[in-house]
């Protein structure tokens, strides 16, 4: 009996190290395959923070493995464009330029006219290099208009060496688009153009061009930034990308990955490294028909002139925000001034869109057709106001928007404009109060308020004399804000007074 209980206590813990062993066993193959798994596969946010992110913003996009596959079903609708001009060597009354160094020694340029004045004017030619891309099967080409701009000989050479000879349909330089054209022997392969208003900063874009004349050059980066205002023109509204572009890229694709071309890459900051520009290819898309009809581009025009709110602008007005354009001029006869819009009158929204400001309000109108009915949402002593304009076409009377910064106040010398003065300063106003003197290192001089300003209007009030400007004043000092309305030659704008 003893020996039987000690068999089963054996053949009992036997099991028991089986077991154990087995369990041990699949622990460590468990573990293992847990290792190796986690090595081969991305890693990334658990499934809460997924889903988070999902919701939120869609599916996360991330970097290729590669650009290879995307740069060569692109590259063929690329193409390189070199131009030839005659530039023509001005003369000078020197051989140093236009101010020679030695005028004071030498009693001016009269020595060295005499020797040098006579010389002739040269001739030669001037080579660029620049980009572009092909948007129809029948040869128009996008690319800058600073790229054929002047151009004698315009020379497209396609990805697959063919070259043909180009000429200009139409161009723009106040957004440095151009359209251009050539005759294939054939059907093109095309750049589709994609929508850049659904661009992310952060999207991965890819550019193509012939920078330095290397052709076909692929570069990728990400969208740095949009909306970038850089003065190179009236319109800018630039993509900024970190993706490298380099002088001879201008007019060149800026593309996203689904390969269709949301820009067109035009500048660079000299000095700096990942910093470049491209034109919105929605902006492009916008005028293609004008350039394409009639080699221009037609505008539509308001008939105001605008400035951004300030934050002194936005109190004095009692304004909740400095959000939107302050217009300081209506022009007579123009669709504005037909609707009924007033000088103090802020735009806050045009067919729906908010207007940050000055500089969108001028990118917003310009891109309205002439005839095209809009309504436009205003702020007029404190209440919203909506009106119907019909836009007319806008022509080189002067910009829309005319953002200052400065503003008035005290510590200047006004006096009533008398018809003497009006005439002696060629005035077309002749009732009104004008400055006469500014003190150094008052708050006048300090915010920008020059000799000769005219003031029209104190709060909102029409000043004409002497009397009414300090009657004005007066009111306006007890309420402790002042809102001056001044004239500067041909141009009106509103400035915020404070103590």
């Amino acid at each position: 009996m003893l020996e039987e209980n000690m068999k089963t206590e054996k053949k009992g813990r036997k099991t028991f190290i089986m077991f154990l062993l087995a369990f041990m066993i699949g622990f460590f193959i468990v573990s293992v395959v847990e290792v190796l798994r986690s090595s081969f596969m991305p890693s990334g946010p658990g499934p809460d923070v997924q889903t988070a992110a999902a919701g939120s913003t869609g599916e996360i996009s991330r970097a290729p493995l590669s650009f290879a596959d995307l740069a060569e079903k692109l590259k063929p609708s690329v193409v390189n464009i070199s131009t030839t001009k005659t530039v023509r060597s001005g003369r000078s009354r020197t051989p140093f330029g236009q101010r020679s160094p030695f005028d004071r020694p030498f009693g001016g340029d009269d020595f060295f006219e005499r020797f040098f004045g006579d010389m002739p004017q040269r001739e030669f030619k001037q080579r660029s290099l620049g980009s572009g891309f092909i948007i129809s099967h029948d040869g128009y080409i996008f690319t800058n208009n600073h790229v054929v701009e002047k151009a004698d000989k315009i020379l497209v050479k396609l990805s697959d060496g063919k070259e043909y000879e180009a000429k200009v349909i139409g161009r723009d330089a106040k957004t440095d688009i151009a359209l251009i054209k050539i005759k294939p022997a054939g059907s093109l392969p095309v750049a589709e153009t994609g929508d850049s208003d659904k661009l992310r900063v952060g999207d991965w874009v890819m550019a193509i061009g012939n920078p330095f004349g290397l052709e076909q050059t692929v570069t990728a980066g990400i969208v740095s930034a949009k909306g970038r205002v850089i003065g190179a023109g009236p319109y800018d509204n630039f993509i900024q990308t970190d993706a490298s572009i380099n002088p001879g890229n201008s007019g060149g694709p800026l593309f996203n990955m689904e390969g269709k071309v949301v820009g067109i890459n035009t500048a660079i900051v000299a000095h700096g490294q990942g910093i470049g520009f491209a034109i919105p290819i929605s902006m492009a898309k916008t005028i293609l028909p004008d350039l394409k009809a009639k080699g221009k581009v037609t505008r539509g025009w308001l008939g105001v002139s605008v400035q951004d709110v300030t934050e002194d602008i936005a109190k004095s007005m009692k304004l909740k925000d400095r959000i939107g354009a302050l217009i300081n001029d209506v022009f007579k006869g123009d669709p504005a001034d037909k609707a009924g819009l007033k000088s103090g009158d802020v735009i806050t929204e045009i067919n729906g869109k908010k207007i940050k400001d000055t500089h969108e309000l001028l990118i917003v109108i310009a891109a309205f057709r002439v005839g095209e009915t809009v309504i436009i949402k205003v702020i007029r002593d404190g209440q919203e106001k909506s009106v119907s304009i019909t836009v007319a076409e806008r022509t080189d009377r002067g910009e829309v928007a005319a953002a200052r910064n400065g503003g008035g106040a005290f510590g200047m010398t006004v006096q009533e404009i008398t018809p003497e003065i009006a005439k002696h300063l060629g005035l077309a106003i002749k009732k009104g109060v004008i400055v006469v003197d500014v003190q150094e290192g008052g708050t006048a001089g300090e915010v920008g308020i020059q000799q000769q300003d005219i003031i029209l209007q104190v709060n909102r009030v029409k000043v004409e004399s002497m009397k009414d400007y300090l009657r004005e004043i007066g009111k306006a000092g007890e309420k402790g804000g002042i809102l001056l309305l001044i004239q500067r030659g041909k141009t009106r704008f509103f400035v915020p007074l404070t103590k």
